[in-house]
């Protein structure tokens, strides 16, 4: 395959297709997978001479086959399988196995997304321009059935995921964590890349040695990605959970002390079992989990109000999903210890 060379607005550097390598990590994602791809490949010539792996944790749902289908359409793209599952294993056997000495700069592109107009050369010159170890961007949620989209109302709100940068974030500059998209392999490669033995919060967790190790996060808001969150209570229920898991691995792992918003959910779900376990014996102790079940509420009338959806009932249902489950996972986690 041809290797080309884009040219970098407002620098005399230049990336060679061939430095770049963009992977996308997959599990059961057949509803998602193409429209993934396209988007990746919608923009510049050069980005069809980018290498990209789909590397599949075993799907079930016929993820593979359509990616095998798409090969012939996208000559750059290639399947590799993952027998770990986990997103952070996949990353790290992508890069053991299709990186070469020349590869520079690893883009993570994740399959619950629609990504915009060349995206992968966005990440790479923002790689390039800011030197940082990694590029991180945000998020902007959107559902299609009705209980996607009140998540997505939700989820980018305080409410939802507590503030953080990543969700919806409109301002660019260095921060402590993000939503992965770019690293340095070098860096990469250094510091061992992801700890694969996380299944979900990977990402902060090779933050935090990245920080340690005196590299720098850059949030590029000017990049930004559709996400499709979780359609079902179910799944949003263990996706949190594990997120939970994850985060308070990451705690005990490095020895955090956790932050305010981070424990917000586990005072919530810790107040309301202790008011309704109270509650035969002191009454007014109901004021903990009612107190609780009138913000999810009102925030669900807001929502409907402001979006002027009926859709809008399900996101106080959707808050209070992530918000137990993950305290729940915290919880579990950090009664388990860093295993």
């Amino acid at each position: 395959m041809e290797s080309r060379v884009i040219p970098l607005e407002k620098t005399d550097s230049r990336i060679d297709a061939s430095q770049v390598l963009a992977v996308i990590p997959a599990l059961n994602e057949a509803r998602h997978i193409e429209t993934c791809i396209r988007s990746l490949m919608t923009g510049d010539i050069w980005l069809r001479s980018v290498p990209l792996v789909v590397v599949d944790g075993g799907s079930t749902d016929g993820t593979a086959d359509i990616v095998e289908g798409l090969t012939e359409e996208f000559p750059n793209l290639s399947i590799l399988y993952n027998p770990e599952r986990f997103q952070s294993a996949a990353v790290n056997r992508a890069v053991a196995e299709c990186a070469s000495a020349d590869t520079r700069f690893l883009v993570r592109c994740d399959a619950h997304s629609i990504f915009p107009r060349d995206f992968i050369l966005s990440v790479a010159s923002a790689l390039l321009r800011t030197n940082a170890a990694s590029v991180v961007i945000p998020m902007d949620a959107r559902g299609e059935t009705c209980f996607e989209k009140a998540n997505a109302w939700i989820v980018d709100t305080p409410l939802g995921s507590g503030g953080s940068a990543h969700r919806g974030g409109r301002q660019s500059g260095y921060v402590d964590h993000g939503h992965h998209a770019g690293f340095d392999l070098t860096v990469f490669r250094s510091l061992g890349g992801y700890d694969g033995s996380f299944s979900h919060n990977e990402d902060a967790e090779y933050d935090e040695r990245v920080a340690q190790a005196g590299g720098r996060i850059y949030l590029d808001a000017t990049i930004r990605k559709i996400y499709i969150p979780r359609a079902t209570v179910g799944t949003l229920a263990k996706q949190y959970f594990n997120y939970g898991k994850g985060r308070a691995r990451t705690i005990l792992k490095h020895r955090q002390r956790p932050k305010i918003r981070q424990m917000l959910p586990v005072l919530a779900l810790l107040g309301s079992l202790f008011g309704l376990l109270a509650a035969p014996f002191f009454p007014p102790a109901l004021i903990l989990p009612t107190g609780y079940l009138t913000i999810l509420v009102a925030a669900s009338a807001f929502v409907c109000i402001i979006k002027r959806s009926p859709c809008g009932l399900l996101a106080g249902l959707a808050s209070g999903t992530m918000h137990m489950s993950w305290a729940a996972g915290f919880i579990k986690q950090s009664l388990m210890g860093a295993r």
